[in-house]
């Protein structure tokens, strides 16, 4: 069953996006050569804690951090600890926060100072298929319509479309339906409603789509090598469209 949210609970998903942006854009500040995934862990933890909030992956089925820091080939549940970022790294940072006991989810790609014409294209690439999904968020559009537009995006530049990892609903738990696949045939899939909240997540090969899980049972790797990128918005969807809940308005 797919959760439309109330107002008050609405409001209470608009802090909690909040917190998460505004954890992306300290993030931001401190991606450089030379500091620690673990490093940034704690500077996050610390902030969101200090807006009366909590992390949403701490002890989430027994993940140990704060956010999920994965490095060039790590797709997704990235360890953080003591592995230092190297000039032309990229990392995908996914924050959660909860807040009155609901979520804001989000994930960015970023550079660790100079990186390749390459690495700087998949980063483009995979941002530019989440908005041409989020685009086409409001009531009566069919949710497979959305996986679709994000799929041709990927497609066309000749990346690969992750499929053992999707997106989800988003609220009162981290995870909620439904499942929202970056590939599909289109006006297929549940009707949109306002109230509906969507976590909507590109996860992107430079090389081919298969990726592989690590030993410690959470870290996901690219099996040929390849780089990866994972964008990410929670999106509420209004009467009239769609609110992104983890975007800053400045």
């Amino acid at each position: 069953m797919i959760i439309c949210k109330s107002e008050t609970e609405l409001g209470f998903m608009r802090e909690a996006g909040r917190i998460v942006a505004e954890t992306h854009r300290l993030m931001a500040k401190h991606i450089e050569p030379g500091i620690t995934t673990g490093e940034l862990d704690s500077i996050a933890d610390h902030y969101i804690r200090s807006q009366k909030a909590l992390p949403s992956f701490k002890g989430y089925n027994g993940f140990p951090a704060s956010i999920c820091a994965s490095v060039n080939d790590q797709l997704v549940h990235g360890f953080p600890g003591k592995r230092k970022l190297n000039e032309g790294d990229i990392i995908t940072l996914d924050i959660g926060a909860q807040y009155r006991g609901y979520h804001g989810d989000s994930a960015w790609t970023y550079p660790v100072g100079r990186i390749s014409d390459e690495a700087q294209r998949l980063l483009d690439v995979t941002e530019q298929s989440l908005y041409a999904g989020l685009e086409l968020v409001k009531p009566d559009v069919r949710l497979f319509t959305i996986s679709h537009a994000i799929q041709r995006v990927i497609e066309d530049a000749g990346f690969s479309v992750v499929r053992e990892y999707v997106g989800h609903g988003v609220g009162a738990e981290l995870h909620e339906e439904p499942n929202i696949p970056n590939f599909g045939v289109p006006d297929r899939g549940p009707r949109l409603k306002a109230g509906m909240v969507l976590a909507i997540e590109p996860m992107v090969n430079a090389g081919s789509r298969y990726v592989k899980t690590l030993e410690d049972n959470w870290t996901v790797v690219t099996v040929d090598g390849s780089l990866c990128a994972h964008f990410e918005h929670t999106v509420a969807v209004t009467s009239e469209g769609h609110e992104i809940l983890t975007k800053l308005d400045v």
